[in-house]
């Protein structure tokens, strides 16, 4: 305790309202006269600055983007998810120079590691010693990050670059007895200069490696999870939909990981990362997006989980992770993410309904803004979201179910929304934007990718979660801001671009 009585937590809290409200109340007292100019300049989405950020990244980063080595898929990731969300494309050099970096990455055993050399498969010690000079990281996050990303290029050369058949056996070395997916990866301390195309570390290492014949003048440090790697909600989710997606999902996959992730619902209503641990939104989107990949959604207790997530919405419009802890935007996807999902699920039968699958693209469903004018702006000063007064509230909407190689069509329902998705986009644009582009965790953080990545994705998120399906409109009203903000639609069950989701389906279906 502090002293008053108020503890770390509470003044904490209190000093992130305070920074939040006021940008809030800034807003909210622009004067009448400046509202078609100044108003929406504040609520727009800075679409060119965000690019030439994200452009920026994919083509350089700094020193100190060190630490990120054994992610580098995952940068590829955000970066490109995040281009795509925009409707930007990558030029033929930069796509072509991502396709082969990626390529790279991928481990002749199958699967992707966190860098070229850095292997993802289960070695023997004469493998792990010969590796190690390599320094070898294996893990199944990087696999799902490096998929995704390729998934996103899309095309003849990307797509085909993937190995299927090894990916599948990889994917099965991770899974543990119990059913669940185990995540495999080396740990190193870097100080090294990170680009595309060259790396190396050096950290210091103990003397343990001595005894297996490595040169510790190399100063590496592994760092193994534990036997047979960590095992979590993560690594069921990554397998899962890696597997989905390059449509080679089967039984001997899905065997085991709805029980794991059932003994991992806590008493709270959310998903922890393993039994025992708190409810956390990360791990509940993990969760939830794999139960319903593996079609036994109903037998998690979904109206506790629904309880559970619409609170972790405060007054500071976003989402927290978990209970007790600071608003962050990159919660706006995975809790955002998780009830954009819950929408589409029947409480009332308790049956699964099938998701996203939607026939013949609907050519009006693209993000492009020509045409518009300001008849479908959701932006006018008396509309602006206010948690402290509880008085918006968003209008129920209708939700087509169609059809879906996981689960079954049982048409069409008429609900409110669960969560209040105009005031996430108020917290999106005017708390978590940065006017030179990028997307910051909260007001005083600093940007960076990965919040980039899952702000613009819980931005898409609400602007879609009212459509009939996801490549349709989005509904009049649920654009905060101009109607130029409007994103492209993503399937929320892999967070990738729904065109390009659909090409990737169609690719694979004829192989």
């Amino acid at each position: 305790m502090e002293s008053g009585g108020k503890t770390v937590t509470q003044v904490e809290q209190w000093s992130v309202e305070d920074r939040v409200f006021r940008i809030y109340n800034l807003f909210a007292n622009i004067p009448p006269g400046a509202q078609t100019t100044l108003y929406m300049y504040r609520l727009e989405l800075q679409r060119d600055e965000h690019i030439k950020y994200l452009n920026e990244g994919l083509k350089q980063l700094g020193p100190s983007f060190v630490a990120l080595d054994s992610s580098r898929p995952w940068l590829c990731y955000w970066i490109i998810h995040s281009m795509a969300l925009l409707g930007e494309s990558l030029d033929y050099q930069l796509e072509s120079n991502a396709i082969d970096f990626l390529n790279r990455c991928q481990d002749p055993n199958g699967g992707f590691g966190g860098g070229p050399g850095q292997a993802s498969s289960i070695i023997s010690q004469d493998e792990f010693v010969l590796l190690i000079h390599r320094h070898c990281m294996p893990h199944l996050a990087t696999t799902y990050a490096a998929v995704n990303s390729i998934v996103t290029l899309g095309g003849q050369k990307a797509l085909s670059s993937i190995n299927r058949d090894k990916l599948y056996n990889f994917l099965l070395r991770m899974k543990d007895p119990s059913g669940a997916f185990s995540l495999l990866f080396l740990c190193t301390t870097l100080e090294a200069v990170l680009d595309l195309n060259f790396w190396w570390c050096q950290g210091t290492c103990g003397g343990g490696l001595k005894g297996l014949g490595i040169d510790v003048s190399t100063r590496v440090i592994l760092v193994r999870m534990h036997d047979a790697g960590e095992i979590d909600v993560r690594a069921c989710y990554t397998a899962i939909s890696v597997a989905s997606i390059l449509n080679i999902l089967d039984d001997e996959l899905i065997r085991g990981v709805g029980n794991f992730i059932l003994s991992c619902q806590t008493y709270e209503g959310g998903i922890a990362g393993e039994p025992g641990s708190e409810a956390h939104g990360g791990y509940t989107f993990c969760g939830l997006a794999t139960m319903i990949l593996i079609n036994e959604v109903n037998h998690l207790d979904l109206a506790g989980l629904i309880d559970w997530v619409v609170f972790r919405q405060g007054v500071e419009c976003g989402f927290q992770g978990r209970a007790n802890k600071l608003v962050d935007g990159c919660y706006s996807f995975w809790q955002g993410g998780v009830l954009a999902l819950l929408q589409r699920i029947d409480l009332v039968t308790g049956e699964r309904l099938s998701l996203f699958d939607s026939g013949e693209e609907d050519s009006t469903g693209n993000s492009s803004s020509e045409g518009e004018d300001t008849d479908g702006i959701s932006s006018m000063a008396e509309e602006t979201c206010h948690f402290k007064n509880g008085e918006q509230q968003d209008s129920s909407c209708s939700v087509n179910y169609t059809s879906s190689s996981h689960t079954q069509s049982l048409g069409n329902v008429e609900m409110e929304p669960l969560f209040h998705s105009l005031a996430l986009q108020q917290y999106i644009l005017l708390c978590s934007q940065l006017e030179n582009g990028g997307f910051r965790d909260k007001p005083g953080k600093p940007r960076d990718f990965y919040h980039t990545c899952y702000c613009l994705s819980g931005l898409t998120v609400c602007q879609h979660s009212c459509s009939k399906d996801y490549d349709s409109p989005s509904v009049p009203g649920q654009v905060l801001g101009p109607y130029s903000n409007l994103l492209e639609p993503v399937h929320p069950l892999y967070n990738v671009v729904l065109k390009q989701y659909r090409e990737v389906r169609e690719f694979f279906s004829r192989s």
